[in-house]
């Protein structure tokens, strides 16, 4: 019983056969076809499409809706007529923070029920129109202000008197000391006038509550001409030490990277020991409070049940669970240091080989810069359209009033459309003081109807173009670092302009494998952008379900997106070597990978293990030396050398880091494709070679050594 027949096949490996010995094979094959050619044509037309979609935005849209404030007719100021005017003055801000706070009405393009104007300066005074100034008889020029009315009211030839100009809106009753934000004229509460100020039938204290209404937070906490002023000269004071800091990051990177050939042995079995010796260290130290606490320390069954975690801290339970926990693990992590040296050994070894792939091939160091060009031109791109989408259409105009409870304005105002430049207040008599003031935009055309639609459109162009881009990255490199490890004779045999090479034939053969891949992994960063929408909308009107649901979603398609990464970086290495389309090459790749799962998890680890402590020796470096330099600790005497006067030192400090980081991650991810790449060379050379003289081995002596495997030699006569 469980016998095989005579003529039974034997049951197929789990995860596929080995790879067989091709005599025909020296590394990635030059003669081979195009792969996933419909993916390729659906991207050229998404492509084609996405241009259209920009070209569309760019005719409809106008972005001059958020760089400048519209007046009352809706014309920009600080440009065309209106040029030396570059700010908008509320005549009554009372109106405007009864319903709308005043920042998001102007931002967000819709107005007060009051006229707004282009001024070439903010008031910087409170006045307010006197009682001897509404006597029949006064001049308008001797009681208002030119240049706060209407630009098509002349204050010394108008026949209307002070009581007419008001009731029609075209001066201000008032106008109190403010200040420009986002180019509009906002109440300024720093002034010690303001205390004092107070509007006709209004106390001090309540003028100020009802200007304030609305203003008053945004006012007081964000100055954004004097903080964007003050972040420039920042810059400009220090750019070149941060372009100093920015080279050091790069220096770093690349010695780091280079001396991982000498040290990286060492270094992996100091940062293994290292995190062994801090689980001791926890172990000794959760040892040492549970015994303090074990005599005269409280327990579990007298604390009960709290929110306050700091109480558990003197609970002997709690550091027995710790001192437990971190045995159990520091148990398990010294069995696989003993059982997985010699893998751990392997993953040494590739490692050096990387740098040293690398110390041949300076080039790929590089290649990241062309990778974030094109990620640049993605979201500028993407960034443009959106803004020229959403500030798209045509103005609508509405007729309003100051007065608009006046019963006799009933069924005119708010519905009655109007053109600024023919606007005619007499048809609207007897209701006062109508003007013919922008509404919103038109929201009614062919293209605006899809506005949401095309901007879904635009957002999937940015994943799938950026996904893209990191695609082809990732298959360039691995042609690259492939051609270095099946060259017999390093480095005689490794052909000139390697990166070159894989980079044109990827183009010119695998953009529909490189499109396929990317638009599998847009189409789950899609359904993740959903779900996190969906929390975010749902919050606090969800159940505990809904609430348990949605995590339990967004958990697993982060998971998923973790995989998919994973696998489509090995199968963008099986194509830069074999030319196969994306499905095969992922097939391959997995079934290559889960034949050496344990190998695979090893290197892994030990090279994130590597990575991690070189980013945080860049990053770190480079931060503590920018902030030691910066905040002026480090003394230098000669003044060309000092430190810049910097009204926020943080700022270079941050913007150090962050290009550091960046930096960093840029050399690092070249390195991490090196290493996968070589890996998979490596247990290809396993499968396929015996080392026999028909048969040789492409890895190195140091990896043969380990694996207790040599070359045979031709026997010579």
């Amino acid at each position: 019983m469980g016998r095989k027949d005579k003529g039974e096949q034997p049951d197929p490996a789990p995860y596929g056969e080995q790879c067989k010995y091709d005599p025909s094979f020296r590394g990635p094959i030059r003669q081979r076809s195009c792969t996933d050619i419909i993916c390729c044509i659906l991207f050229v037309v998404f492509l084609a499409g996405y241009i259209v979609v920009g070209i569309l935005a760019w005719l409809y849209g106008d972005p001059r809706q958020v760089i400048y404030p519209r007046n009352s007719t809706g014309s920009y100021c600080g440009i065309g007529g209106n040029r030396g005017k570059p700010y908008v003055l509320y005549f009554d801000l009372l109106q405007c923070v009864t319903s709308l706070n005043i920042l998001a009405t102007a931002m967000n393009g819709l107005q007060c029920p009051t006229t707004q104007i282009c001024v070439a300066s903010c008031p910087d005074a409170f006045w307010v129109v006197p009682p001897v100034g509404l006597l029949p008889g006064t001049k308008p020029a001797d009681v208002l202000n030119q240049a706060w009315c209407e630009p098509s009211l002349n204050l010394s030839l108008t026949t209307l008197t002070v009581s007419q100009i008001l009731s029609r809106e075209l001066c201000p009753r008032y106008t109190i000391a403010t200040t420009p934000i986002f180019n509009r004229c906002f109440p300024d509460f720093n002034t010690p006038a303001m205390d004092n100020f107070s509007l006709p039938n209004r106390t001090p204290n309540e003028t100020k509550q009802l200007i304030s209404s609305g203003a008053q937070q945004i006012v007081k906490s964000l100055n954004a001409k004097d903080i964007g002023t003050k972040i420039f000269e920042d810059f400009a004071s220090s750019w070149y030490w941060i372009l100093i800091g920015l080279l050091i990051a790069m220096v770093l990177s690349l010695l780091f990277l280079l001396f991982l050939r000498l040290v990286a042995g060492v270094l992996v079995w100091v940062l293994i020991l290292g995190v062994l010796a801090v689980g001791a260290y926890g172990i000794y130290h959760c040892w040492r409070e549970y015994s303090a606490l074990r005599t005269a320390g409280a327990t579990v069954s007298n604390i009960g049940f709290t929110t306050n975690l700091s109480v558990y801290s003197s609970v002997q339970e709690t550091w027995l669970a710790a001192l437990i926990i971190l045995a159990v693990v520091e148990g398990v992590l010294l069995l696989l240091l003993i059982f997985l040296r010699k893998r751990i050994l392997i993953a040494i070894a590739l490692i050096q080989e990387s740098s040293r792939a690398i110390g041949y091939m300076m080039s790929t160091l590089f290649y990241p810069l062309v990778t974030f060009l094109l990620l640049l031109i993605c979201v500028a791109y993407w960034a443009m359209t959106a803004l020229y989408l959403a500030t798209s259409g045509t103005p609508l105009y509405r007729v309003t009033s100051s007065n608009s409870s006046d019963p006799r304005c009933s069924g005119i105002l708010g519905n009655d459309t109007c053109n600024p430049m023919t606007f005619n207040a007499s048809r609207y008599l007897p209701c006062p003081a109508t003007g013919c003031t922008f509404h919103t935009y038109d929201a009614e055309g062919l293209f605006q109807r899809n506005l949401f639609n095309l901007q879904i459109y635009n957002a999937l162009g940015l994943l799938w173009g950026a996904n893209f881009a990191l695609a082809l990255g990732q298959c360039v490199l691995a042609g690259a670092f492939a051609a270095y490890y099946w060259a017999r004779d390093k480095p005689r045999d490794i052909p000139p302009c390697a990166l070159g090479g894989a980079l044109l034939r990827t183009l010119r053969y695998h953009t529909g494998s490189l499109a396929f891949g990317a638009l599998i992994l847009t189409i789950v960063q899609l359904i993740r952008i959903l779900l996190e929408y969906l929390d975010h909308k749902l919050k606090g009107a969800q159940n505990p379900f809904t609430r348990c649901l949605l995590c339990c979603l967004r958990c697993c398609f982060w998971c998923l997106e973790k995989f998919i990464k994973f696998l489509n970086r090995n199968a963008y290495i099986m194509i830069a070597i074999y030319g196969k389309n994306f499905c095969t090459s992922a097939k391959n790749a997995f079934k290559l990978l889960m034949r050496n799962i344990i190998r695979v998890v090893v290197l892994d680890k030990v090279t994130d293990l590597l990575l991690l402590f070189g980013k945080l020796l860049v990053v770190g470096g480079v931060g503590v030396l920018g902030f030691f330099f910066f905040s002026g600790r480090i003394e230098i005497s000669d003044p060309q050398f000092r430190s810049p006067s910097l009204n926020y030192y943080w700022l270079p400090i941050l913007t150090v880091v962050v290009g550091a980081y960046l930096i960093a991650q840029g050399f690092f991810s070249v390195y991490s494709m090196c290493v996968d790449t070589l890996f998979l060379c490596f247990l290809e050379d396993l499968e396929r070679n015996d080392g026999s003289v028909e048969k040789p081995y492409y890895m190195s002596s140091s990896l043969m050594k380990l694996l207790n495997k040599k070359n045979k030699k031709a026997e010579t006569k």
